[in-house]
């Protein structure tokens, strides 16, 4: 079946034309319509149906072209009114005021001076023709027309502040999206990269030692590979033709790896691991799993060499990451309180994920030298 929403807009329209002009021309409602100026009756006759026709058919196009729809079931109108018909037709009008107010774009203020010029003119000619309505009565009636443009107005706005609103809603998911992607980024790339700059320092010292050069250039050629599988599935979520899978997270059951990546890089890394992951915490664990990669990248370019204490404990609830750097290696930067993380970019994109999770994190110098960065993460996140 064809959905509704798909038609045409005048298609959709049509329907309320057809049952307008219909139930004019229904015995039981002749002339119980309208009658604006108090002028008798007069049974229906060929030009009746022309009439009724331009009150309802143009209601077909009150949403594509609301202003001309506007004019002819107005003139119909006031036909009606002149012959005295007063068909059940003439309530088109109301309809047409309100899509007019309602879906008329440019140069609404014209459109609403012609349309009570217009009436002006309909109410003098029908007070010259012997209406008793007087001044009252066709100013009555001139405030419920404007009434129906009223309604369609709000309606109008309504519409609009809907529209802006959705707006800013995709702005902000798109905008968070970019945040989220651009942190990606800077944990997969500062890691990776800082592994095979420190890995690469250290081989040119090693060309004495052909079987720890080869180790070495492997462990630089594995980082890099890493890191470009990690790249590509963070840039296939800006290609709009991507499968609607997420590309895989990391979880702190790849600590093992990330670890085994910064011995490599010649950090002495002591790793302990306490309870059991949650079978699915989502976030908390990507979360968890980014904490510690900071932490080993500020630790291999700044206390390169320095022993690191990564702590993972797996608790009820929630999971607590610690991890610990003497600061006393050759990177000097950590050392003496001095805080890692050049600008400071991945710490706090750190402490604001954990936020978001509504957990803790901190990140400082040690009271005995070094640095000490930890996380309290709820675990019952899947998201």
């Amino acid at each position: 079946m064809i959905k509704l929403r798909k038609l045409p807009v005048t298609v959709r329209d049509l329907p309320l034309a057809l049952a307008v002009g219909l139930a004019a021309v229904v015995p039981a409602l002749e002339q119980h319509g309208t009658q604006l100026g108090d002028l008798p009756d007069r049974p229906y006759d060929a030009l009746t149906v022309g009439v009724i026709a331009m009150e309802s058919l143009p209601l077909a196009v009150r949403r594509r072209f609301p202003a001309v729809c506007l004019a002819l079931v107005s003139l119909g109108f006031a036909i009606d009114q002149f012959r005295g018909y007063h068909t059940v037709a003439g309530t088109g009008l109301a309809v047409a005021l309100v899509s007019a107010g309602a879906y008329v774009e440019r140069r609404r203020w014209a459109v609403v001076a012609l349309a009570s010029a217009a009436y002006v003119v309909l109410a003098i000619s029908l007070d010259r023709l012997g209406s008793s309505e007087g001044v009252t009565g066709f100013t009555t009636f001139y405030l419920l027309l404007a009434l129906a443009w009223g309604v369609g107005a709000w309606l109008r706005q309504s519409r609009a502040a809907e529209a802006e609103r959705r707006r800013h809603v995709e702005e902000a998911t798109r905008t968070a999206e970019r945040t989220r992607i651009a942190r990606e980024l800077h944990d997969v790339v500062t890691h990776h990269v800082t592994a095979m700059v420190v890995q690469a320092e250290a081989a040119r010292y090693l060309t004495g030692d052909p079987e720890r050069l080869e180790q070495t250039l492997n462990a630089i050629t594995g980082t890099g590979r890493r890191a470009v599988g990690d790249l590509r599935q963070l840039l296939d979520l800006l290609n709009p033709d991507h499968g609607t899978g997420d590309p895989r997270t990391p979880s702190t059951g790849d600590l093992d790896a990330l670890v085994e990546q910064t011995r490599q890089a010649g950090q002495p890394v002591e790793f302990v691991r306490e309870g059991t992951a949650a079978a699915a915490t989502g976030s908390a664990e990507v979360a968890a799993y980014r904490v510690v990669q900071e932490a080993l990248t500020n630790a291999l370019k700044y206390a390169h060499g320095s022993r690191t204490r990564v702590h993972v404990h797996h608790g009820k609830g929630e999971t607590t990451v610690e991890i610990s750097t003497d600061g006393s290696g050759s990177g000097g930067s950590g050392s003496g309180g001095a805080s890692p993380g050049g600008s400071g970019r991945g710490l706090a994109g750190l402490r604001e994920r954990v936020a978001v999770l509504g957990g803790d994190f901190s990140a400082g110098a040690q009271a005995g030298g070094g640095f000490l960065v930890r996380a309290r993460i709820p675990a019952g996140n899947p998201s």
